[in-house]
């Protein structure tokens, strides 16, 4: 899928390009696009990965969009191995024929429709999109319950959300206020009016993931995963509540590619096998995510999430449509939103 979204990312990932990486290949290594240590937990992850199979994977701090137009900028000589990103951006890659196929272990144990039938890309984990609400820093004001909430100005200021033109989680949050304002995917016309309305309430919206700034209280409420809110929680400590609005939202699964003609690709290899190991799964289910491997949901675990019932106002959607309709949202949201 070459779009003007995707010719755009790559200019600016190019110009990043040269600071982004500077450790090299070795033989004990595999490099992971997009594996921040403060997002899902991936750093007890990568410590795992070390600790069990013997191969380094440094961190790497990209979204999803700066993930895939770097691979696209690589696409004659790689430099990652493997990457992780929004399943939309895994059906771009696929498209952009700079991913692989590959089937790790376990692989019959993920349903269909959660991974690509040649092994392009395959879900690990997914998440449910909501409000992460810190509430010691709304000033009084109520944990807002639904996106209408959002908009009254008690929550001038406090608001965030990351940018829908470029990180997927920006995009999740488009796609679920769009379908609760009553829009589809292929009208994002709903999604549009609300963040410019949404803009006279001076929302932040950073292009990275922003986890620390809601605990430290600078981004009072993050629209943002269920499994970043309860690790906020119940891990760190930390007054934060997480809020599925009344409206409803989206569950959108996370999934993972081995690199086309990647350097190291029998590291890159053993790497995604291992993410869908039985240890693998349980970082997953411990970090308060949903694993694609539901028998690695532990009792104790499953205890964290919000009851069923609130979960029930999530709902999948066509994911392949949410792909071919997330280059012109991105230009939509570039040229319109104030």
């Amino acid at each position: 899928m070459q779009s003007t979204y995707l010719r755009q990312a790559v200019a600016a990932t190019l110009m990043l390009a040269a600071g982004t990486l500077s450790t090299a290949q070795a033989s004990d290594s595999a490099i992971c696009y997009n594996c921040p240590p403060e997002w899902a937990d991936w750093g007890t992850q990568l410590r795992l990965i070390e600790e069990r199979t013997g191969i380094r994977v440094p961190q790497d701090n990209k979204n999803s969009g700066q993930s895939l137009a770097q691979l696209v900028a690589e696409r004659n000589s790689p430099v990652a191995d493997v990457v992780y990103y929004g399943v939309t951006f895994g059906i771009q890659a696929q498209d952009a024929d700079v991913i692989e196929p590959y089937q790790p272990e376990h692989w019959d144990e993920i349903p269909d429709g959660l991974k690509d039938p040649d092994g392009n890309w395959f879900t690990i984990h997914s998440g449910t999109m909501g409000f992460m609400v810190n509430v010691d820093a709304l000033d009084g004001a109520p944990v807002p319950a639904s996106w209408d909430d959002l908009l009254n100005p008690e929550y001038r200021g406090m608001v965030g959300y990351l940018d829908p033109a470029s990180a997927f989680v920006g995009y999740v949050g488009a796609v679920a206020v769009n379908l609760a304002m009553g829009g589809d995917l292929d009208d994002f016309t709903p999604a549009i009016d609300y963040f410019n309305e949404l803009s006279r309430n001076a929302p932040i919206v950073p292009r990275q993931t922003a986890y620390a700034r809601v605990l430290s209280g600078e981004i009072p409420i993050l629209l943002d995963y269920d499994f970043n809110a309860y690790r906020a929680k119940y891990k760190d400590g930390a007054n934060v509540e997480f809020v599925i609005p009344e409206e409803g939202s989206v569950v959108v699964p996370y999934v993972m590619s081995l690199v086309k003609d990647s350097p190291n690709a029998d590291n890159g290899k053993a790497v995604l096998d291992f993410v869908l190991s039985d240890e693998g799964q349980a970082v997953w289910a411990e970090a308060f995510l949903r694993p694609v491997r539901e028998d690695a949901i532990s009792e104790e675990a499953s205890r964290y999430f919000l009851p069923d019932s609130d979960y029930q106002r999530a709902q999948p959607v066509d994911y392949q449509a949410m792909a071919e309709a997330q280059p012109g949202f991105s230009n939509r949201y570039l040229s319109e939103v104030r």
